[in-house]
């Protein structure tokens, strides 16, 4: 039935791939055609990114059969990570090379969908080449968009957006980041002038009804029935929400080693977990190990490399270059590797290929990330996700077991969304100021429809505005003021250098004074290193970066120059405060 309300090259593309709609496409479909805000919360690997995807290239696909298909950005995609935002963009070009085809058979012209990705990774000859020609479909991260909106190239690209789609919702929600997100989607729809059709796609949350009011803003219901029917003759509810549930018939068991677990581990139990690691990686075809450090990650990839061998295991985490981070995930897919040993970086919906298990390392000390991190495996329709947790003290034991029960009863995090944080909401306020003026009104009604400031005080906001438009007195003078403030006719506009300031300071990611790595004489970007371990080091000093040995040749600001060591016995480098916290 969902499949009549496509073109039919979209739908004859569908039926040669999959034998039918899954549940969270057959139920999200009518909802997202009908141009309704929609949240899709259905396990991982049932199929939930497509649904979004499908419905917005057929109005791409119609659009450009009927020849009005421009150069411009209809669709946004955001992403929690930049992984992630480049897997989407390889796996968006089968669908659309499919779908290409169909209509060439069918003695349509040509239709060219362009997609594009535009993350911190992104080279800037491409992101010059983006603002020249848009794509129909940008794929980004929330700072990137914040970004977009704050820069004029980036403004023009983003004012004839339709549709936008967040995935991985759950995972930005939680936090600051969220906040920061909720306010950019706000910008964006200030920007565009009428109502954006919003998706959501997360895998693992609770309560369902909290997350949709944070993708629908804070409007009321009316408000939101209103633009509905603007768009159609008849108002539904605000958001659609398609629940199939998180629960999924799952593989999970505890790795206990034979040596009783203590407060801290030693190395003889260590020795044991390797062991029984190169066993389980042995006897499957690719296997995902998580950790919850970069550290860690270096240290399992060393010794797991001393077992099966270094060409078959690799790591894979944020302070890592781009290339060997997506060399890693290619290796992975095309079966070079045996086994890849990751962060969180690889923890939300990326196709890394066919897992066949995933190892976690210690406790996740969330429910829902160790279902997100054990369904990287088994990520088909149908396929049965394998898990298996190593504990690494008797505290974390225990901890595992409540994890694990916790699962089989179905049970999920309670999610608590941050509320008026000032710090960003100070950020977006220079951000939206140094790009349009505004009345103080018309600002203040924008950050309200944002969620989590739904009920931001008037004094609260008056006093972010008073301090960001006054500054701070130093000795020389004042300092920090980004914004031009009419007390008489309550107007804000921005100072020169507002936007630079904006641009250069924005996001919720807390900044790191890491040190560079590049490898002479080539001058190649390797990674990065924590600032303290690169002054507590030398020259001549070897360490492992990515699974290879590098030694230091000398030590610059910001710089570690380094020449390849040639799988000389390296340390293991150090990065401050990356654990996961706790609630």
């Amino acid at each position: 039935m969902a499949l009549t309300q496509f073109h039919p090259a979209v739908s004859n593309w569908f039926t040669k791939q999959f034998p039918a709609p899954t549940e969270p496409q057959a139920k999200a479909w009518p909802s997202i055609k009908d141009r309704r805000h929609t949240l899709i919360a259905a396990p991982t690997g049932s199929g939930k990114t497509l649904a979004a995807f499908l419905a917005a290239i057929d109005d791409l696909v119609r659009l450009g059969v009927d020849g009005q298909l421009d150069d411009t950005t209809h669709v946004v995609y955001v992403s929690p990570l930049k992984a992630l935002s480049n897997d989407i963009q390889r796996n968006l070009q089968q669908p659309l090379d499919g779908i290409k085809q169909e209509l060439a058979a069918m003695g349509h012209a040509d239709v060219a969908i362009r997609t594009l990705v535009r993350t911190g990774d992104t080279p800037q000859s491409e992101r010059a080449a983006m603002l020249k020609r848009p794509p129909h479909i940008i794929v980004t991260t929330p700072e990137s968009l914040y970004i977009l909106l704050t820069s004029e190239g980036g403004r023009r690209m983003l004012r004839t957006a339709r549709t936008l789609i967040v995935d991985e919702i759950h995972a930005l929600v939680r936090d600051k980041r969220g906040s920061h997100l909720a306010l950019s989607v706000e910008r964006l729809e200030a920007l565009v002038g009428q109502p954006l059709v919003r998706i959501g796609l997360s895998a693992t949350q609770r309560p369902i009804e909290e997350v949709a009011r944070f993708l629908v803003g804070s409007r009321t219901e009316a408000d939101v029935e209103r633009e509905t029917a603007a768009r159609r003759q008849s108002a539904p509810s605000p958001c659609t929400i398609v629940d199939t549930g998180h629960a999924r018939k799952l593989d999970l068991a505890i790795e206990v080693p034979s040596s009783p677990l203590e407060a801290v581990m030693s190395n003889e139990v260590w020795e044991e977990v390797y062991n029984r690691l190169s066993e389980l990686i042995l006897s499957h075809r690719t296997t995902l190990v998580f950790v919850n450090t970069r550290r860690l990650a270096e240290r399992v990839c060393r010794d797991l490399g001393e077992r099966i061998g270094d060409e078959n295991v690799t790591s894979h985490h944020g302070s890592l270059a781009r290339d060997r981070r997506l060399l890693a995930e290619q290796r992975l897919k095309s079966g070079d590797l045996r086994a890849l040993v990751a962060t969180a970086s690889l923890e939300l919906g990326i196709d890394i290929g066919a897992v066949d298990l995933v190892c976690q390392i210690g406790s996740t000390r969330a429910i829902a990330t160790l279902l997100q991190r054990v369904g990287r495996s088994g990520h088909t329709v149908g396929g049965i996700p394998m898990g298996r947790v190593f504990p690494t003290s008797r505290d974390e034991l225990v901890e595992c077991a409540a994890l694990l029960d916790s699962i089989r009863r179905g049970e999920l995090d309670q999610l608590s969304i941050p509320r008026n944080a000032l710090d960003i909401l100070a950020q977006q306020i220079v951000a939206a100021v140094a790009c349009d003026e505004w009345t103080e009104d018309e600002l203040f009604a924008m950050v309200r429809s944002a969620y989590p400031y739904r009920d931001l005080a008037r004094s609260d906001f008056d006093a972010a505005v008073r301090m960001l438009a006054e500054g701070f007195t130093t000795r020389r003078g004042r300092r920090s003021a980004y914004l031009h403030h009419d007390g008489v006719n309550h107007r804000l506009r921005g100072r020169r250098g507002a936007r630079l300031s904006a641009i250069t300071s924005g996001g919720a990611i807390p900044d790191t004074a890491d040190y560079d790595v590049i490898l002479e004489p080539s001058d190649t970007f390797i990674g990065t290193v924590n600032e303290d371990f690169a002054i507590e080091s030398m020259a001549g000093d070897i360490f492992q970066l990515g699974n290879a040995s590098w030694r230091i040749t000398r030590i610059e600001t910001g710089r570690v120059r380094v020449e390849d060591a040639r799988g000389q016995p390296p340390s293991i480098p150090f990065w401050l405060g990356e654990a996961p916290g706790r609630t």
